[in-house]
Parts: C-alpha cells; structure tokens; sequence
C-alpha cells in the first residue's frame, strides 16, 4: 500500500481514511469491529472521528465513535502504533461543552483519551472555527498538548483560506505550533470551497489535506437518482440536495467511467479526488463488508487524465 506523507506531520498515511461517523450509528460495535478489522488488513492505515460522534442518533450524547475505536484498539486487532487515529475537539456537545477556547481543548483531549483507551492522539483537529477564541490562545492549547506528548500533530477543519492563513499568522507571531493538515469539504459536486485560493494555500504551505463528504452523502455511489430513491434512508435527505442537473451530470460522467474501466462510480468519485495533487487522501465510510470492499478497491484504481477530465467539466 502506497504511503503518503501527511503535509509536515511526520505522519505517512494510505491514500484513504475510513470515516468512523457510522460507529454508534448506523454501524454497530460488532459491525465496527469487522469493518476496522478489515479495512486494517487491507493495508490502509488511518480511522478519523470526533468527540461529538454520533451524538445526533437517537440515545446517543456523543463520544459513542471514540468509545468504538477504543475498545478495537484494546482489542489488540492492530498495534497501537500502526493505527493513526483522527479525532476533534470544538463541535458543541451540549451544556456548554464546545469550542476552541485553551481551557476546553485541555478538557476535551482527557475525555477523548479516556474513550479511545489511548495516551496519545496521533492528529488532533480543530474541528470548526470558533470566532470567540483567538488563534494563538486555541494553538497555545495545541502546542501544550504536542509538548506533552498527547498529540502528535494537529490541524484545523471547515477553515476557509482567509481562515487558514489568520491561523498560519498567529502561529508564526507567536512561536507556535500551526495547523499541519486541513479537512474540508470536498468531493466531484462540492468544490468551491476548497479549489481556488484554499487549496493553493495548502500546496504552498505544504499542509496535508484529508477530504470529508467525499462522497457527497452516499450521493456519489449513484443509489440516489430520484427523489423517490431517498425516502427512507438514512442519510437520503442530505443525499436528496445533489438531484439537480448538475449532480445528473456528474452521474453520466460517473457511468461513463464505470462502463471503461468496470468500477463502481463511488470507487470512481474516490479515485477522482485520490488523483488530486492537493489532496492527501479522501475520507469515506461503509456500513457493510460489501461496501467496505467498494472503498478497498478504490485505492488500486489508476483514472486516464481523459477520464479526470471528464469528471472535472461534469462537476465544475
């Protein structure tokens, strides 16, 4: 399996993330378990998450994915120091528990060991942008933490490139530790947000990008081509967005390479963003072995820049 360097982290990472949103929600912890297992084996290396997942299923108060990851780390089904484990600290876990300020970054990190059964948290990311805190308080938090030895690179998620670059400011002003990695949005339909003056700050500062929504909400594995198609599902509603002229494109265009290369469009979406110079590698998450398997395969796919091409001018 390929190894790709995370920006400056040290970190080398393959070229796909499995997301862990799916664990305490739409995958079970036995199912988690296999889906990890499994994906592990297969090479790749990096699972991501976040405090507050899935705190918007119902009896769930966040924490519940950590607490998944945790205790298939104490399973002993991989080293510890062959996983890379992905988490974030800011998203709003009710009763006041949110944002970036110092004194909840050094709160939150406890609990967030605590659940995934870990000493070290190998990338630690701001998980949105907090308007209240300034930067050099929310990195003096974070540099406190690599200092320490509970984190071993940190990052910043959701930022736009003013945002990203007030952050690289500060951290420079202030001798501190900057963001290292960036997550965005970003997939064949969403875009704008990171092409342009985002992404080029990330290839200029050499900071690592790790996409989310990869696959548009499921929309990209071309289940959803009809209103009538979401009706039930779970995450159908945010898939029902995308059912515009320009998503119906992008489908063809999906099809089209599918019918080339004998791939199914989701493995094709990934392997789209996997050929991007600005993307370190995407994140994506199954619910089943079968679609496990999907995302497996998507690794090994090599797109012609005719195909790349293709998919560009559908979905610009």
């Amino acid at each position: 399996m390929e190894l790709r360097p995370l920006g400056r982290t040290g970190l080398k990472i393959a070229p796909l993330v499995f997301g862990g949103n799916v664990f305490g929600w739409t995958a079970d912890e036995k199912t988690s378990f296999a889906l990890l297992s499994r994906f592990f084996e297969a090479g790749f290396n990096t699972v991501d998450t976040a405090d507050v997942y899935s705190s918007w299923a119902p009896g769930n108060s966040g924490g519940e994915s950590e607490v998944i990851i945790g205790k298939w780390l104490k399973s002993g089904a991989v080293a510890r120091d062959k996983a890379i484990v992905v988490t974030k600290v800011g998203s709003d876990l009710g009763e006041g528990r949110k944002g970036l300020s110092q004194k909840w970054i050094m709160h939150a990190v406890e609990d967030s060991l605590k659940r995934l059964q870990t000493d070290y948290i190998d990338l630690y990311l701001s998980h949105w942008p907090d308007a209240s805190v300034p930067y050099e308080e929310t990195l003096a938090a974070h540099t406190k933490l690599k200092e320490q030895g509970k984190v071993r690179a940190v990052g910043g998620s959701n930022l736009d490139a003013t945002q990203l670059q007030a952050s690289l400011d500060a951290a420079t002003a202030n001798g501190l530790q900057r963001y290292d990695v960036l997550q965005p949005e970003y997939n064949l339909y969403d875009r704008g947000g990171f092409e342009g003056p985002l992404a080029e700050l990330c290839q200029r500062e050499d900071i690592g990008v790790i996409t989310y929504f990869s696959l548009a909400s499921g929309f990209l594995t071309g289940k959803y081509r009809t209103p009538a198609d979401t009706q039930g599902k779970a995450r159908g509603e945010d898939a029902g967005k995308y059912l515009d002229a320009k998503g119906q494109r992008i489908l063809a265009a999906l099809d089209t390479v599918s019918a080339e290369i004998g791939a199914k469009p989701a493995e094709i979406a990934l392997a789209w963003l996997m050929a991007k110079p600005t993307v370190t590698a995407p994140i994506a998450s199954a619910t089943s072995l079968s679609q496990l398997e999907s995302l497996i395969k998507s690794a090994s796919l090599s797109l012609t820049s005719d195909q790349i091409a293709l998919l560009d001018k559908a979905g610009a």
